[in-house]
């Protein structure tokens, strides 16, 4: 089967957008392949500290107001979790069985139970319920750190440089390919398609 890797955060806003509208994409076209391999860009790590719920408000704010109104209905800042590894010991359990069908379905509904249903996925009972849903048991502290870690070092060795960063398996790498993002003179966000995003689009379903 096709698949295209994705290094994101679990909590990434803009990974949700990208992910989401590839595979709107897909479906639009009839397709069921590519699958999206999702792999870990740990921000939590990476930064040293976790998310912040308001600067990640203010993402998702600017998303919904100009490229995708239709997603984030659910997100409510008091759910969103402290720390991602929770989530993350799940995502790499679904990764170690190693069916992009699987790995795909998990990643998309981790982020659906953050962002379109309001649930803290950082709280155990969540993700083991989510877990159960797909015959899956998350891993322990221990092993999701090493999963983690080993894809935070894969991802570094192949010039990932944020979240979402996608390859395909023609070689083609792009970081947030479908996302422009800046800031307006006082600072908030601005979103819009980037140029190219079609092209990209394209090179993924070609």
């Amino acid at each position: 089967m096709r698949t295209v890797e994705v290094f994101a955060d679990v909590l990434c806003p803009f990974t949700h957008v990208g992910l989401r509208t590839l595979i709107d994409r897909r479906g639009d076209r009839g397709l069921a392949e590519p699958r999206l391999r999702i792999r870990a860009w740990p921000l939590e790590l990476i930064n040293g500290s976790p998310l912040d719920p308001d600067h990640v408000g203010a993402e998702i704010s600017a998303l919904r107001s100009s490229v995708r109104p239709d997603l984030f209905g659910g997100f409510t800042l008091d759910a969103f979790p402290r720390t991602s590894m929770t989530a993350y010991a799940l995502a790499a359990a679904a990764d170690r069985v190693g069916d992009p069908v699987l790995i795909e379905g998990v990643g998309l509904a981790l982020r659906n139970a953050l962002f379109e249903e309001g649930l803290d996925i950082g709280r155990t009972e969540v993700v083991e319920s989510i877990a159960d849903r797909f015959g899956l048991a998350p891993l322990d502290a221990e092993s999701t750190f090493v999963a983690v870690q080993a894809d935070w070092d894969e991802g570094r060795a192949r010039g990932v440089v944020g979240s979402p960063h996608f390859f395909t398996e023609d070689g083609g790498d792009w970081f947030c390919p479908g996302l422009a993002i800046s800031r307006d003179d006082v600072g908030n966000f601005v979103v819009a398609w980037k140029q190219g995003t079609e092209a990209f689009v394209e090179r993924v379903f070609g």
